[in-house]
This record gives C-alpha cells, sequence and structure tokens, in this order.
C-alpha cells in the first residue's frame, strides 16, 4: 500500500514527467501540457490522496492561471468557471437533496423494510426484496453509495445475522448472498436511470460538449430499458444459480421486518410528501420535453417545494457536504474535460486512434469501442474518473470513423455502460468498497463474480448495440 506521501506525489511525477517529454508531432506544447495536468488529476482522482473536489479546482486553476487554455486572462477565467453554470451539474445537487430527503423523512428505510415483508420468507425472496429497494430508490438518488450502502446497507446486513450466517461464521449460508445481489442490482439500476448514478449526469454532459448530442431523461430510459429492466429482474436468479446461499427458507425476516415498521409507526406527513415530490419530479423529467421544462429546472423547483415543505431544510442544503463536494468535483471535472477538446488534445488522439481501425464494419468498430470502454475499467477505482478519462476520446474516435447517425445509439450505450461496469472489481463503484468490507465474499470470489456478471452484463450491451446501431 502506497503511503498518502507518495499517492501525494505520484500525481505530481505524471504530470512533470509527461511534460518534459518530446510534443508528439501534430500536438501543440499547449495541448501537451494541458493533458499532463489532466493525467495527474486522473491518477490523483484514482489515488484520492485529498479530497476529489479539491483535485479538480487544482487542476483547473492551475491550467487557468498559466494560461493553458483560452487565449487571454478572461477566456482563461470563463473556461474555469464554465462547469459551474453547466445545468447537469445543477441537476446533481438537487438529486442528492433528494437522497436526503428519503432518509431524513425515513420513507427509504420505510420502502426496504415493508419488502422485506412482502418477499422475505424464502433467500431468493430475500435477494428480490433488496434488488427491488434499490431499483424503487434509483431514480431519486444519484449516489448509488448513498443508495445501496446509505439506506440499504444497514437493513440488509441485520438479516444473515438473524440466521447465524456472519463473515466468520458460515457466510455462504445467507450472507454472501444477499451481498453480491445488492452489489449486482445496485450495478444494473445505476444504469437503468439518468438520475440513478451521477456520473450518469456527468457522462451527458460531456457527451454534449463532445458531439452536440443531448440525451434527455426518457430517452435513456427507453432506449436502455430494453435491456436493464430484464437483466435486474434476472440478477437475483442469476446470483441464486451462480452462487447459491446454503439456507433456502427465512421465515424469521418477514417478523424482523414487520417488528421494525412497527417502531417506525405510521406513515408519516413527511413521508407522504417526500413521496408525492419525488413523483412530481420523475413525471417532469420523463415528460419535460413534452411539456416544456428543462430538467435541471424541474428539479431546482422541487427542491425548493423540499424547503418549503419541512422535509428538508435550508441548513440541510447549504451544510450537505456530499453534495457540494460532487458539485465542486464534477464542474472541475466538465470543465478539463472539455478542455481537452479545446486545446484539440482529444482531436489528435482520435486521429492516432481512429488510423487503426480505418477499413473495418462501421457496426464492428461501433461494439469494439463499446467494449473497449467497458472493459478498460479494470484499470479504474472511480466510475467519475473513468468516464473523464476516456469518454470524450471514445466519442471522438466513434465521430471520426461512424456515420452521423450511428453517433447518438453509441453515444447511449456508452454512457449507459457506466452503472453496469461497476460490477467488475471490488473497488469499482462507490458502494463496492462497502458490501466487500462486510467480509462475506472473499476477494478471489468477487473478482471471479465480477468477470462473470461483467460478461453478462457486456453481452446485454453488445446484443442491444446490434439491434440499435
Amino acid at each position: 500500500m502506497l503511503s498518502n506521501n507518495m499517492k501525494m506525489a505520484l500525481p505530481i511525477v505524471v504530470a512533470v514527467v509527461v511534460a518534459l517529454l518530446p510534443t508528439p508531432e501534430g500536438l501543440s506544447v499547449n495541448a501537451h501540457y494541458f493533458f499532463s495536468v489532466f493525467l495527474g488529476v486522473i491518477v490523483g482522482l484514482i489515488l484520492e490522496p485529498i479530497p476529489s473536489a479539491l483535485i479538480g479546482l487544482i487542476g483547473v486553476s492551475f491550467c487557468a492561471t498559466f494560461g493553458l487554455v483560452g487565449e487571454t486572462a478572461k477566456a482563461s477565467r470563463s473556461w474555469a468557471l464554465s462547469g459551474f453554470s453547466n445545468g447537469v451539474i445543477w441537476l446533481i445537487f438537487a438529486a442528492f437533496m433528494f437522497a436526503l430527503g428519503y432518509k431524513k423523512s425515513g420513507l427509504g428505510k420505510r420502502i426496504s423494510l415493508l419488502l422485506v415483508r412482502m418477499l422475505g420468507k424464502t433467500s431468493l425472496g430475500l435477494g428480490y426484496a433488496v434488488a427491488f429497494s434499490d431499483g424503487i430508490l434509483a431514480p431519486f438518488m444519484p449516489s448509488n453509495t448513498a443508495r445501496s450502502a446509505g439506506t440499504i446497507f444497514p437493513i440488509a446486513i441485520n438479516i444473515p445475522q438473524m440466521f447465524g450466517s456472519t463473515p466468520e461464521n458460515e457466510p455462504r449460508k445467507l450472507g454472501s448472498y444477499i451481498s453480491w445481489v445488492a452489489i449486482a442490482a445496485t450495478c444494473v439500476t445505476s444504469s437503468m436511470f439518468l438520475t440513478a448514478l451521477a456520473p450518469n449526469l456527468l457522462a451527458v454532459s460531456l457527451v454534449e460538449k463532445s458531439t452536440g448530442i443531448a440525451i434527455q431523461w426518457g430517452q435513456w430510459f427507453s432506449t436502455l430499458a430494453i435491456i436493464m429492466v430484464p437483466l435486474f429482474l434476472l440478477v437475483p436468479l442469476l446470483a441464486y444459480i451462480v452462487y447459491p446461499p446454503e439456507q433456502k427458507k427465512s421465515p424469521e425476516a418477514p417478523a424482523w421486518a414487520a417488528g421494525e415498521l412497527k417502531k417506525m409507526g405510521s406513515i408519516s406527513k413527511n413521508e407522504l410528501l417526500m413521496l408525492g415530490l419525488g413523483l412530481l419530479a420523475l413525471v417532469m423529467w420523463i415528460f419535460g420535453k413534452q411539456i416544456g421544462v428543462n430538467g435541471t429546472t424541474a428539479a431546482l423547483s422541487v427542491l425548493c417545494l423540499l424547503v418549503l415543505t419541512k422535509v428538508i431544510s435550508w441548513e440541510d442544503v447549504i451544510t450537505n457536504k456530499g453534495a457540494i463536494n460532487v458539485f465542486i468535483w464534477f464542474a472541475t471535472l466538465v470543465a478539463m474535460a472539455s478542455g481537452l477538446k479545446k486545446v484539440g488534445f482529444l482531436k489528435w488522439a482520435a486521429g492516432l486512434i481512429s488510423a487503426n481501425l480505418v477499413g473495418m464494419d462501421p457496426t464492428t468498430i461501433a461494439i469494439l469501442i463499446l467494449v473497449f470502454f467497458f472493459v478498460f475499467h479494470y484499470f479504474f477505482a472511480s466510475v467519475t474518473a473513468h468516464t473523464v478519462a476516456l469518454l470524450p476520446l471514445f466519442l471522438g474516435v466513434a465521430m471520426n470513423l461512424l456515420p452521423q447517425e450511428m453517433i447518438q445509439p453509441l453515444a447511449l450505450l456508452m454512457v449507459g455502460s457506466l452503472g453496469l461496469m461497476g460490477i467488475l472489481t471490488p473497488y469499482a463503484t462507490g458502494p463496492s468498497p462497502i458490501w466487500y468490507g462486510a467480509g462475506y465474499i472473499p476477494q478471489a470470489k468477487w473478482w471471479q463474480l465480477g468477470f462473470i456478471f461483467g460478461a453478462i452484463y457486456l453481452g446485454a450491451l453488445v446484443l442491444l448495440g446490434f439491434a440499435i446501431l
């Protein structure tokens, strides 16, 4: 394990070494220096010696101060602040407040307990209860860490312990199965809905900046649901077949859930308000284009209603460190990614890669781009870092080699893969370390299961690709 000092030094060393290398032919010196800083930022995001938002802010500030983007000081400042005026970044911020509303009102916990009470008589039913809990909350919670690790984990992890299944004692009895279903399901739901994973929203912004194509909530769901819904419904069963629990019945679970619900009491006014306002936001996201309401303004309007109805307080909004951290983090990453295009690096790099694919069938090229984009996540410990580093580059390759009508469906498949790729490793997405850290699944088994489920998820994406490309 690297010390924190080493983690601090390594991104700087990488940036300096790359900057000192000879500038490649066809690339400007400014673009070469900007890429070296960008690469240092990506390494920093992977190692995370300091908060991710600070890493992004340092990168943007450095590039703007030394004029690597923009011909004048004013142009550099405008570029540095461009991410903070991005509508998608504000949508992410508002959606984080929805997640807080579900947690603070208790509605998220109630939904999970109700599902355990209804479905929890068998181990397979418990698997579906965990999955459905995630699926119901997913459209409203853009942090799969908050959803899976923060809301579902505290409830689900109590269930195997009732049957004496702990990491040290009979983990395969029930705990291993519940843990794998939880992470496998949240990876699917993270790709099912645009607002189920914060990097999804970041990716949509990058797609629009790179290609001019705007992907709406309804378009995302209507295209990807063809494979995401069947995958989601199959996950508990697939886990039951591939990694079955030793205990098949769980009669105590519904009684435990009923007891927890009794402690919560009858549904509160705030829970009903949260339910109604959450559905209102969902309707505006789905039908926003038809009724002339932008998704970001809809989210901000519902955020105001959440405060006015006292589901959350204004103090909650201005002190929500997670939301503010993500706001700064993603705003700076959007600026850094747009800088790659602005200085001409993406055009140059995409041209190099494209030269090796020229002459292939367009569908084959599109599928290869999708497969490589997915598999490269083995090298990333952050979906956000993966998105910023690779999405604009692969989109540039696609725009060089594919007909215009194929760009939009391929972009949808690529951004739709971001949640799914979280299944690959114990560090691939936010909640993975939480479920892995619970201790029910050994590391070697996690990698094996990640490969199997990753192949299934990628196979489903490729099949959809052949259908729509």
